[in-house]
């Protein structure tokens, strides 16, 4: 299913010379065509797929998993910026999905081991104040109650992703996440992840897809770059033009260095 079916600049947008406008991406006829279910922004750091992904999320309204709403998050004033100069045309808008960066993800294991600590020590003072009151046990675990409660809540949640490694987690957390029918918006979500538990997330994207859901994916990762039939733009160009797997520069590049790692690393290390 393909939700956003474009994504355009408005034309007076061109002019604009305040960042991230002044980049070279929108300076430019900035067309976008997503006609299908996985479309994959690929290209070198600073060529804009970042931000071009945020401002999208601010534009299409989804929320951040893991992480604040869009509208109180602090790193994304330049996102809702360009936001205000996208024009989105939609097959069907669709409330579900969220965009996700790898820092929010380890942002929210952080937070959630915070909130636990912080719920330990409000039991352990009251505890305390209730035996040096001399107030009953009864009294103590009603009003231990909320608080035990909660407390095991976040517990739960945090050791489903405590006793796995980084990448497990991740995967157990995105795939907990994705339902049918939403669009999802994914900033190099390759980041905390062997190539073993790439492939697996590329299991998960095709089961999302058969259940009508759309991504669009910035990434660095040849491996996910191979998802069957994704349009892959490359933003290297400017304005972005689609662009064969076999073509892009990550592909090529990563192939001839593991068919002759030595040739590389002699150069680089004379």
């Amino acid at each position: 299913m393909v939700f956003l079916k474009t994504l355009s600049l408005k034309s007076e947008s061109q002019a604009n010379k305040t960042f991230p406008l002044s980049l070279p991406l929108f300076g430019t006829d900035l067309n976008l065509d997503f006609s299908t279910p996985v479309t994959l922004l690929v290209g070198e750091n600073g060529s804009g797929k970042s931000t071009l992904l945020e401002g999208l999320a601010v534009a299409s309204e989804r929320i951040v998993a893991g992480a604040a709403e869009l509208a109180d998050d602090a790193s994304l004033p330049a996102a809702r910026l360009l936001a205000a100069h996208l024009r989105l045309s939609w097959s069907r808008k669709t409330n579900r999905g969220f965009f996700l960066r790898a820092e929010d993800f380890f942002g929210y294991c952080r937070r959630l081991n915070q909130m636990h600590y912080e719920l330990v020590d409000e039991a352990n003072q009251l505890t305390s104040d209730y035996s040096q009151q001399g107030r009953s046990n009864f009294a103590l675990g009603l009003a231990l109650g909320t608080i035990t409660g909660q407390a095991d809540r976040l517990e739960r949640q945090y050791e489903a992703l405590e006793f796995r490694s980084h990448g497990e987690s991740f995967l157990h957390f995105f795939s907990q996440r994705v339902i049918p029918e939403g669009l999802y918006l994914l900033d190099e979500p390759e980041t905390p992840l062997s190539p073993q538990n790439q492939l697996t997330l590329l299991a998960v994207l095709h089961a999302a897809v058969q259940e009508d859901s759309q991504f669009i994916i910035a990434t660095h990762s040849p491996i996910l770059m191979a998802y069957p039939d994704a349009n892959i733009y490359s933003l290297d160009q400017v304005p972005p033009q689609i662009i064969e797997y076999d073509q892009l520069e990550h592909v090529n590049l990563t192939r001839s260095f593991l068919n002759n790692p030595n040739a590389y690393l002699e150069n680089l290390f004379r």
